[in-house]
């Protein structure tokens, strides 16, 4: 395989296990270069845990990881950048402070290219980092997160702390540093509306497994919403496609991955919708396993 051809990041059978149980297991994902990709999950579906595996924080129990080609080692690789859901930054810091950091802690520093970032945020270079909004700190944590230059962005939760103005513009830096940069970009999250205007890419992830994973056009266009006679379930719309069935004593309405499937006359087919698509895999995924925990 050519260097060209490697995916930005790529799980195989990747299983992690803490001392009540298993929050990853036989987990497998392959992100291609470029994309701007949504890890959906409710909390607890182990999203994190494969985010802080894929920087090296944690080790897997079993299976393999790579990014960039590479595989995972604990120390950093020099072309990810990582901003987890706490946003760690120095709160007795000033910006220009943090900025400095910055320099002297990464091997890869772009020190006008964050300072550029700041500036576009309005963030005043000697305020301390403990008197900035949430979402004033959440520009600075991306600016540092950017400053790196990095091929990969692995995003954990980066606005579930933020107020709706302060999200669209974390969301709309972010897209124009992927236009300009052509970056690769995972960001979990579980709220689909941070997803719909800016993804491009779709991972599901519950129960500590990925549920499906693809591009969202792709994803949405091979699945139908199917409604006919309950009676004729069965029979008219084999089990093999069903992602998800929900009955009534006449109905049933049916999510199937065969969007070519015609059952006959009584039944009417609708384009399938994100959402649609997200909730039923996450209730596929939520089917009792005592060995999952959450993470």
């Amino acid at each position: 395989m050519s260097h060209a051809e490697e995916p930005a990041f790529e799980a195989v059978g990747l299983g992690r296990r803490y001392r009540r149980g298993w929050a990853l297991r036989n987990c497998s994902l392959r992100l291609p270069v470029g994309r701007v990709a949504a890890l959906v999950g409710p909390n607890g579906a182990g999203k994190s845990t494969l985010l802080h595996l894929a920087v090296g924080l944690l080790a897997p129990t079993e299976g393999t990881i790579r990014v960039l080609g590479d595989e995972v080692r604990a120390r950093a690789h020099p072309r990810v950048a990582f901003l987890s859901q706490d946003k760690p930054l120095y709160r007795r810091f000033t910006v220009a402070d943090m900025l400095s950091a910055g320099a002297a802690l990464n091997e890869r520093w772009d020190a006008p290219y964050a300072a550029r970032l700041v500036d576009d945020a309005g963030l005043p270079s000697r305020a301390r980092v403990g008197t900035l909004s949430g979402g004033q700190r959440s520009r600075l944590a991306l600016a540092l997160a950017l400053g790196r230059r990095p091929e990969l962005l692995l995003l954990d939760e980066p606005l579930a702390d933020l107020d709706p103005l302060a999200r669209r513009d974390v969301m709309a830096t972010l897209m124009a540093e992927v236009a300009e940069t052509g970056m690769t970009v995972l960001l979990s999250s579980h709220v689909l509306t941070d997803i719909t205007e800016t993804c491009d890419h779709l991972v599901v992830l519950g129960g500590g497994r990925v549920q499906v994973a693809g591009g969202i056009d792709d994803l949405v266009g091979g699945h139908r919403v199917l409604i006919g006679p309950a009676h004729q379930l069965g029979t008219h719309v084999p089990a093999e496609v069903v992602v998800e069935a929900r009955t009534t004593s006449r109905q049933a309405t049916v999510l199937v991955d065969d969007p070519g499937l015609a059952p006959g006359p009584d039944w009417v087919k609708h384009d399938a919708q994100l959402e649609d698509l997200v909730l039923a895999h996450l209730r596929r995924g939520q089917l009792p396993d005592t060995e999952q925990v959450p993470a």
